[in-house]
C-alpha cells in the first residue's frame, strides 16, 4: 500500500461512528496540524485500539497518510485519556466547546506548536475543574480563556488597550469585531459594537492576558461573562463566519 507512516501525538477533537464497526476521527497533532483519519474496527469488542480514541483523549498516534482524504490509524496509545473530562457533564460541555473551536479555527493541515500546547494544558486544566450544577458551561471562564487563546494563535487578536477605531484610552463601551477589538464610548454607536460593561471590558482583558492556569480567578459577573463570550462569538462571525453549534446545544 503506497504512503509513508507518522507517528504523532494527537488531540481526538471528534469522533464519528462510520459503517458497522469503524470511526471517523478528526484530530489535531503536534506534527500536522489538524487530520482527518479512520480507525478501522475501532468500535468491535475487540478492536486493538480499546477506549483510546475517545473525544478529548491526548494520545500517540501511529497513522498511515496515503493519498486519499483520510490517514488510516494503524496504532494508538494513551498519553492522558481525560476520562475525569468525560465523566462530568459540565466538564465535557466546556471540553466540548473547546474542541469545536479549534476545529473551526484550525481547519487546515496548518502545524502550530502553540495551538497545539494550548490545547493539552486546556484539557489537562479541564480535568481538575470543579463539576458546577446549575452553571452554565459556555460561560465558564476557562472555556471562554481557551477560546480567546486560539483566536489569538489564529492571528485574530482583539485590541484591548485603546479604542480600535480611534485609539482613544477609553473608557470602553463595546466591542467591534469589525473594527478589531475594544471601542470608546463615542464610537460604539457608529461601529454598531456590542454594548460592553466595565466588567465585561476588564474580564475580556484579564482572560486574555492570564495563563489559562489563572482563568478561574478571574471573577466575572453574570453580565460580563455573557458579554466575553459575545465578543468571542463576533470574532467567530467576522473573521470565519461560523457559529459554534456547542454553543447553541
Amino acid at each position: 500500500m503506497p504512503g509513508r507512516s507518522v507517528k504523532t501525538e494527537a488531540v481526538v477533537l471528534r469522533s464519528l461512528r462510520f459503517g458497522e464497526a469503524d470511526r471517523i476521527l478528526h484530530v489535531y497533532t503536534l506534527e500536522q496540524g489538524r487530520m482527518g483519519a479512520i480507525a478501522k474496527g475501532a468500535r468491535k469488542t475487540k478492536s486493538r485500539f480499546g477506549g483510546r480514541l475517545e473525544p478529548l483523549s491526548h494520545v500517540e498516534l501511529v497513522l498511515h497518510v496515503g493519498s486519499g482524504e483520510l490517514a488510516t490509524v494503524t496504532g494508538a496509545s494513551l498519553v492522558r485519556s481525560h476520562a475525569q473530562v468525560r465523566a462530568g457533564q459540565y466538564r465535557l460541555s466546556v471540553g466540548l466547546i473547546g474542541a469545536e473551536a479549534m476545529l473551526r479555527l484550525f481547519p487546515e493541515q496548518e502545524r502550530s506548536d502553540r495551538a497545539f500546547t494550548a490545547l493539552t494544558r486546556f484539557l489537562d486544566l479541564l480535568d481538575e475543574l470543579p463539576g458546577r450544577e446549575g452553571a452554565r458551561p459556555e460561560l465558564d471562564p476557562l472555556g471562554i480563556a481557551f477560546q480567546l487563546k486560539l483566536l489569538w494563535v489564529a492571528g485574530y487578536l482583539p485590541h484591548l488597550g485603546s479604542c480600535a477605531e480611534c485609539s482613544a484610552d477609553g473608557p470602553f463601551a463595546g466591542f467591534s469585531a469589525g473594527a478589531g477589538g475594544v471601542v470608546c464610548t463615542a464610537c460604539c454607536a457608529t461601529t454598531g459594537a456590542l454594548v460592553l460593561s466595565a466588567d465585561g471590558a476588564t474580564g475580556l482583558e484579564e482572560l486574555l492576558r492570564k495563563p489559562l492556569a489563572e482563568a478561574e480567578q478571574v471573577r466575572l459577573s453574570p453580565r460580563g461573562a455573557r458579554e466575553t463570550l459575545a465578543a468571542v462569538t463576533a470574532c467567530y462571525e467576522h473573521h470565519g463566519g461560523f457559529r459554534l453549534r456547542t454553543l447553541s446545544a
